[in-house]
């Protein structure tokens, strides 16, 4: 079966947007989360209901992430969140799994599928080193090298790597994307759609040069000067307190999150207290007989290096300790950490993070969310995600049961294969023209019909020939 890779639909002429229009603004003031969950024989599903007191929330979301020249990434690659033109009864039964921003479809969520080292945690990697340029590297010297690698064949360890990000921050969309080396940044640019139409808000070429877009940012020719090769423009401008890119750095540092957190954190207090009463509910319906959590915190000694001293010294700091308890004796404490198994708690820290993701519409990544985790959790995952209002995830899996249209649609489920040449390829399901959606996705998945699985000789006789030498 060979992928007709064709380009994506192109942005809509909805981006055009016109603001003659009057549009009724339904003002939502505090949403409360009320989850009702139910189950259905073989498959769980969620239906969360917000209770709305009227306050305006703007639109944050991904529309498409590019990169190229990254680890096993040698060919620019598309991570794409605008949804495909399918009109196909069972696309229509997945409505909930697509939002509206303007008239233009976008995807909820991404799955990339693969065999291992085929380059799936390279792209969340690529997509993670882009991030902390944004956030960081304003505070780089002259002496650092960025951590990453170039692809290292065919001369490309010599060529620059790209990244590009289309999203939308405050209801406003926005193209950044810059270009360097280990050693130096070489371009940057950021465009804009304040009224639908594109817009410079500043370009840095090669040779150092800006050039910047009228009356967009206060004084930008001193940022300029304050940016080293080693610093993004975008970045500098952020710590240098210019509004836009201060509205840009909020995006990517609270917005668009980079995989879960460590739940000993005392930061996790905040949103274990908000949504305690959904963890223990969604914990109920993924059948643990868990039925309260309480939080508490310790200290601990932790280690300090002091330079000049050879020996560590250790210092108290706070952490936090989830106690359980359970159904048949309640009054008998358990330790979060210790006690409770590896699918509770990787189940906890996800809830944790995603429910602070669903309520308050942010994006996540998250590489092999599923792993340790029964197909049924993935699928309550993936549950939560659809059913909010417009939150994101990209997420990495090798649980084939997801490969499944009835499920996900085909622009949703992505390919991740690793060609002879050793690059990185990229492709989804609805690039391959002749499959029918009454075709079973995950069986050919399984047989090799799309390539991006492993072949492992694992037959009796093969091993006993491998043991034997």
């Amino acid at each position: 079966m060979t992928p007709n890779i064709e380009k994506y639909q192109h942005r809509s002429k909805a981006l055009l947007y016109s603001f003659t229009k009057t549009k009724l603004l339904i003002v939502v003031k505090k949403a409360i989360l009320s989850p009702l969950f139910y189950l259905k024989p073989l498959k769980i599903q969620i239906k969360v209901v917000f209770l709305q007191k009227f306050y305006k929330i703007k639109d944050e979301m991904i529309l498409k992430i590019e990169f190229e020249n990254f680890f096993s990434i040698r060919d620019r690659i598309r991570i794409d969140f605008r949804a495909a033109s399918i009109n196909t009864a069972l696309a229509r039964e997945l409505s909930h799994n697509v939002m509206q921003w303007k008239g233009v479809p976008v995807l909820k969520s991404v799955g990339l599928f693969g065999p291992n080292a085929s380059g799936k945690s390279n792209i969340l990697k690529a997509i993670t080193f882009c991030c902390r340029m944004i956030l960081e590297s304003h505070l780089h010297n002259e002496g650092v090298t960025f951590n990453f690698e170039p692809f290292k064949f065919d001369g490309w360890q010599n060529k620059p790597s790209k990244f590009l990000i289309d999203f939308v921050c405050e209801d406003v969309e926005y193209e950044y994307s810059f270009e360097l080396t280990r050693e130096r940044i070489l371009s940057e640019s950021l465009y804009y759609y304040p009224v639908g139409r594109r817009a410079k808000v500043f370009v840095r070429d090669a040779e150092g040069k800006y050039s910047f877009g009228t009356g967009v940012m206060v004084k930008p020719s001193d940022v300029a000067t304050n940016t080293s090769v080693k610093n993004l423009f975008l970045s500098r401008a952020s710590s240098m307190n210019r509004e836009i890119a201060q509205r840009l750095y909020r995006y990517f540092m609270n917005q668009f999150l980079l995989g879960l957190v460590n739940v000993n954190d005392v930061m996790v207090l905040d949103s274990f207290n908000t949504y305690k009463k959904v963890i223990l509910k969604a914990l109920e319906i993924s059948d643990t007989d868990i039925t309260d959590i309480e939080a508490r915190k310790e200290q601990i000694p932790a280690p300090v290096a002091i330079p000049g001293q050879p020996e560590l010294s250790y210092k108290l700091v706070d952490v936090l300790r989830f106690k359980t308890f359970h159904r048949n004796q309640k009054d008998i404490m358990f330790d979060m950490d210790m006690e409770e198994s590896n699918g509770t708690r990787k189940l906890f820290q996800i809830l944790i993070r995603l429910l602070d993701v669903v309520k308050n519409k942010k994006g996540i990544i998250m590489d092999e969310f599923d792993m340790g985790l029964h197909t049924r959790l993935a699928d309550f995952i993936l549950d939560l995600i659809h059913a909010s209002d417009s939150s994101q995830l990209l997420f990495t899996s090798h649980n084939t049961n997801l490969i499944d249209v009835r499920r996900l649609r085909r622009d949703q489920i992505v390919f991740v294969n690793k060609t002879e040449e050793g690059t990185t390829d990229v492709y989804s399901l609805y690039d391959f023209k002749d499959f029918r959606e009454n075709m079973d996705a995950e069986k050919g998945y399984l047989q090799g019909r799309f390539d991006a699985v492993p072949y492992v000789d694992s037959s009796v006789s093969s091993i006993k020939q491998l043991l034997e030498g």
